[in-house]
């Protein structure tokens, strides 16, 4: 089974000023990455306002990023949609092109409807069905206003063909009981950098980070720590992080990661509408933020 240990940054999409796909930046940037520890990259995740791209902008990433990304780096496609249907063309498309998983988000469009284990399990198993790569559950309910339902993801885990979960929510309790109850082998990944270590220390196997976009050694520092079994120092690297890590991903979103990239050497650049750039005092409170969390 593919294994989905270490970090993964969901990378932000380059825009020039006209607001299309900004191909040169978007090597400068897995350039860098490439020279760290990250264990690979998901393309078209939330982070990369991938529901602002259109499908053949999305596959345009996916082979540019194939292109740019180091042997060693696992590649992982965000496809999820809310139809069945366009989420196994979008997964295949990206099979196509080279990545090994597809992490799809939950479907919430009509949540009255969806906000069920039957339906996101249905949802799930027709997708997982017809995939000709893995498939990783994406739950973020914060987004979405959708939380499947630790008892769906167990009963996802037993389908040959779901092999983890990104649980995104930060809820370390709901963490600790899928945990528990998915089948041997299937594995737990966290997208949220102010709970990363203590979601180690209960058994996340990994992490999709939109901080690690900005500051990878600084998430790095906490999975090799982990794996080093030195809590001091990761305990030490999650305090250190907290803050900026709350800025960019809760309170400023994609729009204040970009900037934080490029206050870190990355190529960070302007959100596409309707996002817009931070407010100068938000730039100011990120500055502060990352003065001593460098790229």
């Amino acid at each position: 089974m593919l294994k989905l240990q270490g970090i993964y940054p969901p990378i932000t999409t380059p825009f020039d000023a006209e607001g299309a796909i900004y191909k040169a930046k978007l090597k400068h940037n897995v350039e860098k990455w490439n020279l760290t520890g990250l264990s690979g990259y998901v393309v078209c995740g939330s982070t990369g306002e991938s529901v602002y791209l259109t499908a053949e902008e999305k596959l345009q990433l996916w082979e540019w990023v194939a292109e740019f990304a180091a042997p060693d780096k696992l590649l992982l496609a965000g496809t999820g949609m809310e139809s069945v249907r366009e989420t196994v063309s979008l997964t295949n498309q990206a099979a196509a092109a080279g990545y090994k998983a597809a992490m799809v988000r939950t479907p919430h469009y009509y949540k009255n409807l969806l906000n069920t284990a039957s339906a996101q399990a249905l949802f799930f198993r027709a997708v997982a069905d017809q995939s000709r790569i893995p498939i990783m559950i994406y739950n973020w309910p914060q987004a979405t206003g959708v939380d499947i339902p630790p008892e769906a993801v167990a009963a996802l885990s037993e389908h040959p063909n779901i092999i983890a979960i990104t649980e995104s929510s930060g809820n370390l309790e709901k963490v600790m009981r899928m945990l528990r109850e998915v089948k041997p082998g299937f594995q737990v990944l966290v997208g949220s950098a102010p709970t990363l270590w203590p979601s180690f220390t209960v058994g996340a196997v990994g992490a999709v980070l939109a901080f690690a976009n900005a500051a990878p050694y600084a998430t790095l520092a906490i999975w090799e720590a982990h794996r080093a079994r030195e809590s001091e120092t990761a305990q030490d690297w999650q305090g250190r992080i907290a803050h900026a890590a709350h800025l960019v991903t809760t309170r400023y979103g994609v729009p204040g990661l970009k900037y934080a990239m490029d206050l870190n050497g990355y190529y960070g650049g302007p959100p596409r509408l309707p996002l817009i750039p931070p407010s100068p005092e938000a730039k100011r409170e990120i500055e502060d933020a990352f003065k001593d969390l460098k790229g």
